[in-house]
């Protein structure tokens, strides 16, 4: 058995290679939703790196702070949000897919601003280390972003659906609790199995003062993931394609 350095250091690997394989998805001339988190980051510094040495011709929007400033930092031209934008191809990250390409996201906090982007693009690609497969989504706690008024009331209505919330703390300040980009409050559920994802999205919806939950359904058009130590392409409901030889996008 492999230790937890030597596993830690093979999904690093793993990120790289999925986020190196996505680069190669982008065309001159797209807009671009750039993605938040662990696998997304170092997509956004490889387009980066095609954008200043290769001459690549794009436009991106970044679904976070964060994602904006590493963006800007490697060279990607970035536009503000405006009515009638939509993007040809976003990348994202995932906490958690399955195999209809079911996700949850929001373990970095930007749940909503992903899935306003990942609404209004043309094709989310996932990319995800072979961590992130689950057979039944759940196991990963699912986030919430709450209006923080409305948290007590929101925390009863989760706990009675079992969802067990635990509201987030400041990584860096433990005693603050975390924020949003939006200056929101995130909640984590502890639901384990979630036995149907589409009725629990529905159900949270109803949920007055929850702004977002972090179920992403019928979203996704394809995932890429390292599979035998190769990179391969998932699509909802079909088997796994060599990430080489599946022809991008139409």
């Amino acid at each position: 058995m492999s230790s937890p350095e030597t596993q830690q250091q093979q999904l690093a690997q793993e990120k790289q290679l999925v986020a190196a394989t996505a680069a190669g998805w982008v065309r001159d001339g797209m807009v671009v939703g750039l993605g938040t988190g662990s696998t997304a980051a170092p997509f956004i510094e490889l387009l980066g790196q095609r954008v200043r040495e290769g001459g690549l011709r794009i436009q991106a929007t970044a679904t976070s702070r964060a994602s904006d400033e590493l963006a800007r930092r490697v060279g990607i031209p970035m536009l503000e949000p405006r009515r009638g934008l939509r993007f040809d191809l976003t990348v994202d990250g995932a906490d958690e897919l399955d195999s209809q390409l079911r996700l949850i996201k929001g373990g970095g906090g930007a749940l909503l601003r992903e899935k306003v982007i990942a609404t209004a693009s043309d094709y989310l690609l996932i990319v995800a280390d072979s961590s992130k497969a689950v057979a039944q989504l759940g196991r990963f706690p699912l986030p919430l972003e709450v209006v923080p008024f409305a948290l007590p009331w929101v925390m009863d209505a989760v706990a009675a659906l079992g969802g067990a919330p635990v509201v987030r703390a400041d990584k860096l300040r433990p005693a603050d609790l975390a924020q949003s980009d939006q200056g929101n409050l995130l909640v984590d559920c502890y639901f384990e199995k979630i036995e149907n994802p589409a009725e629990l999205a529905l159900t949270l919806k109803t949920i007055p003062g929850m702004v977002e939950h972090g179920l992403f359904l019928g979203l996704a058009r394809a995932a890429i993931i390292v599979q035998g130590g190769a990179a391969q392409v998932l699509r909802p409901g079909q088997a796994a394609v060599a990430a080489a030889t599946f022809s991008a996008l139409p």
